[in-house]
């Protein structure tokens, strides 16, 4: 065969080939000598060379230029530079049929024969055309096999972090090490360095720049010398170390300065200079203010701390004050020894710790030392190990407080268990005198039972020697026993008001009647009203009321008892039409309000003005009015069935003494009950139902009389319906004399919706009079501005869920009406809006 030179290769694809293949070759041989050389360079751009012996230094780099001249030999030895036969034997292998080969080899047989001549030359065109598309080869640039460590890839690593934090101007200072080479051109030389405390964050400064003769340097700091040149041109004095230097002639020099005195270095470019040390000044701290006790029971003790250079930590030491106690009843006995108490002082995170203030807020309420005279003394610990004491500061120890008088009596008792194991029969005749009589005392039987089994407990405990961990497990349960007598009231009428709400929401579900839908609503209120009630009670107790009723992100929502009156009343409304759905989301959107409720104290708590009397009254009025209406639907159903009621009457009476809704009519209802009972008869009820009727009627004609907003029409629309539920209120006594408790149902039922008429329109008096007032619209004005509703109105002044502000506003009130519904029904068929809006567009709907 012969060779052909005219083949339909691309150049291009060929050449490309061809700089691959010499890459590889050129990777696989010279790998190791890059890697040498990139670690060489990334050592000496980092500066490693200055952190040790110039002999050192000479060394390693005498071994690193024979390992770059060994992998360079190496490396030429293995190369092989890649021929153009090669280059197309690689290329010829990537394409299917070796067309290459084929267009070079020439026909062995048959080349007489037309036909034969013919059917190999298609082939070479064929072939041809095939290499005429021939794509450049990929080199094979992998080295794992070569390099099954990965060491060229720790020595780019090296390089790479020597690039970022190393500087490429190191490398000169090489040959700065040289001896020769310092001696042949300058002569003997020095080079000093004054390094401060890290602590101290001062930079480090160069001797050799330093042309005052006077230094002045924290204590601590490290000088470090090199002399270079003939051994002996320079030495160095001192007497800044507690042994001092005298005529030191090494090439390295090294020492921490301790104290002032006189650094010399002698020879032909000697200096002096005078080192006037930086004492580390002890660090400071002390009390900054009285310890209290937090809502929590945590002491809050500020304190303030302060060191040159920073504070590093800090503690607490807490010992009994025993000289101050009042040795008294429990105490009188003389207390266990007890190890003193130490806790951390916090430090702030970010800023500087040099001079600040912070708070130490840590719960003792559990320690034995709760409420008793105690020294409080702090220490603060700098960089470099110095501590410093505080005076020690007397104070009881801050803890949570017991304001129930029984909790309190089962925490002092506790407090004595803990004091001594000696007391602990003392204590188990103050628990048995305690628990003799628990009828008035306890509110709860779980507290009284649990009371009787930690007496036993301790008697049993006590009979055979109280050990340390049975006087522990007795403590513990005397506290939970005490947190559950104050706090039971407040967590038992949450949990009512909770069980009251599931019984409602089990009654929509299965399609209550309207009565009971009633008797649920009224023990929901019930229920509402206890809870409220213990919830202020604590809060006056802990002192916890809040001034500023508006919060810091304007999201505070104020809520009287009038609105979760009205709340509550439309709850029921929407159950009686049968919008079970709305009435739900408006029942659980109450239950979430009252458990995150929290009890304020508003201006004018203790100076209520008139219009919030009037309201409160009229609510109070509204109350009444809606128990004797329970009343008298009671009695009517008790004469269509006789019997059929008593056990619900009975109930009812356990659970509100037998009157409606609302706190304050207990007291009055169980006495009209009382009274019906005694007569045994109907007429008798409605006879005391009727004048209880003609009593509240008389009490909103006295409230009539002082109602303010007079002459602005909304206080004249309450007026107007105050006087409707006034002549319906008469209709509705008449009606019980006469023995028609029917017409009194209805009589009372119109009374109470012109109550509620009335309590509205003089709530829009009340809030149309205070945006009137100076000094307050501004501000309101600007946070309803971005507070609005979807339909864009602004929610009620102070809070309230109402607002003065008319929908519809223009000239055309009704093409506005339609505009509006129209938006509505488009933004409903928009199934991409959210599920909460599209189901607020369709209560709307439903409703107009």
């Amino acid at each position: 065969m012969r060779a052909k030179h005219n083949l339909p290769i691309p150049r291009l694809s060929l050449w490309l080939t061809h700089a691959g293949m010499l890459a590889e070759q050129f990777l696989r041989a010279f790998w190791p000598f890059f890697s040498v050389l990139m670690a060489i360079l990334a050592a000496l751009m980092l500066g490693l060379h200055d952190e040790v012996r110039v002999e050192i230094v000479w060394g390693v780099g005498a071994v690193a230029l024979l390992g770059l001249a060994a992998t360079l030999f190496i490396g030429a030895r293995r190369f092989h530079f890649p021929m153009r036969a090669e280059a197309l034997m690689r290329l010829d292998e990537a394409l299917p049929g070796r067309p290459i080969q084929a267009l070079i080899d020439d026909q062995a047989i048959g080349s007489q024969d037309a036909d034969s001549v013919a059917l190999w030359r298609a082939h070479q065109n064929r072939m041809a055309r095939r290499v005429a598309q021939a794509e450049p080869v990929k080199p094979d640039l992998r080295l794992a096999d070569r390099d099954p460590f990965a060491l060229r890839y720790s020595a780019l690593l090296a390089l790479v972090i020597a690039a970022l934090f190393g500087s490429f101007w190191r490398i000169g200072s090489v040959a700065e090490m040289t001896p020769g080479a310092a001696v042949a051109g300058q002569g003997p030389s020095w080079e000093g360095w004054v390094e401060p405390p890290r602590y101290t964050g001062l930079p480090t400064l160069y001797l050799a720049d330093q042309s005052d003769p006077t230094l002045s340097v924290p204590q601590g700091s490290r000088i470090t010398l090199r002399f270079y040149g003939e051994v002996g041109a320079h030495s160095l004095t001192e007497n800044t170390t507690p042994l001092g230097t005298e005529a030191a002639t090494e090439p390295e020099q090294d020492f921490v300065v301790d104290r002032s005195g006189q650094l010399k270095i002698d020879g032909p470019s000697g200096r002096d200079w005078t080192l006037n040390v930086i004492a580390d000044a002890p660090p400071q701290v002390a009390v900054a203010g009285s310890a209290e006790s937090e809502a929590g029971g945590q002491m809050k003790l500020p304190f303030a701390a302060s060191d040159d250079y920073g504070v590093i930590s800090g503690s607490a030491v807490i010992e009994l004050d025993l000289t101050s106690v009042d040795r008294r009843y429990g105490l009188s006995a003389a207390p266990e020894p007890r190890e003193v108490i130490s806790v951390e002082l916090p430090m702030p995170i970010t800023g500087d710790r040099a001079d600040f203030t912070e708070d130490l807020i840590e719960d003792f309420s559990q320690h034995p030392w709760a409420h008793l005279p105690v020294k409080i003394t702090l220490m603060a610990r700098d960089a470099a190990e110095q501590e410093t004491q505080s005076e020690p500061h007397l104070t009881a120890l801050p803890a949570r407080r017991f304001f129930d008088p029984l909790a309190a009596a089962v925490i002092e008792q506790r407090r004595d268990l803990l004091w001594t194991r000696e007391n602990a029969t003392r204590v188990s005749q103050m628990l048995r005198a305690v628990s003799h009589l628990p009828e008035e005392l306890f509110r709860s039987d779980t507290a009284y039972l649990r009371l009787r089994v930690i007496l036993r407990r301790l008697e049993m405990f006590n009979e055979y020697g109280l050990k340390p961990e049975q006087q522990a497990e007795i403590a513990e349960a005397l506290w939970e026993l005490g947190v559950l007598i104050e706090e039971g009231t407040l967590a038992d009428a949450l949990e009512r008001m909770r069980r009251a709400q599931e019984r409602l929401t089990e009654a929509m579900k299965n399609g209550a009647t309207d009565e009971e839908i009633a008797e649920l609503m009224q023990e929901l209120r019930e229920a509402t009203q206890d809870y409220l009630r213990q919830l202020q009670r604590l809060a006056q107790e802990n002192g916890e009321f809040d001034e500023n009723q508006q919060g810091q992100n304007g999201e505070t929502m104020q809520m009287t008892q009038d609105d979760l009156q009205r709340m509550m009343d439309r709850i029921q409304e929407l159950m009686e039409q049968g919008r079970m759905a709305e009435a739900q989301q408006a029942l659980e959107e109450f239950q979430q309000m009252m458990e995150n409720m929290r009890v304020t104290q508003g201006q004018g708590q203790g100076q209520q003005s008139e219009g919030q009397q009037a309201m409160e009254g009229l609510a109070e009025t509204l109350r009444e009015q809606q128990g004797l209406s329970d009343q008298a639907f009671r009695d009517l159903q008790e004469q269509f069935n006789p019997g059929a009621q008593s056990g619900e009457s009975q109930g009812n009476e356990g659970r509100s003494g037998g009157q409606g809704r609302g706190q304050s009519h207990e007291g009055q209802g169980g006495q009209g009950r009382g009274t019906d009972e005694q007569g045994g008869g109907g007429q008798q009820s409605q006879g005391s139902l009727a004048d209880r009727q003609q009593a509240l009627r008389d009490e909103l004609n006295r409230q009539q009389q002082g109602l303010p907003g007079a002459g602005t029409p909304e206080g004249d629309a309450a007026r107007d319906a105050l006087d409707r539920a006034g002549r319906a209120m008469e209709g509705a006594e008449e009606a019980l004399r006469g023995d028609d408790l029917a017409e009194a149902i209805d009589q009372q039922s119109e009374a109470m919706e012109a109550l509620r008429e009335g309590m509205r329109s003089l709530g829009e008096a009340l809030a149309q009079n205070q945006q009137n007032q100076p000094g307050q619209g501004s501000q309101e004005g600007d946070m309803q501005a971005n507070n609005r509703d979807p339909l864009g109105r602004s929610p009620g002044a102070n809070g309230t869920i109402s607002t003065d502000e008319n929908l519809l506003q223009g000239e055309d009130v009704y093409r506005r009406a339609r505009e509006l519904l129209d938006e509505i029904r488009r933004r409903t068929g928009e199934s991409d809006r959210p599920q909460i809006e599209l189901e607020y567009l369709k209560r709307l709907l439903e409703r107009f």
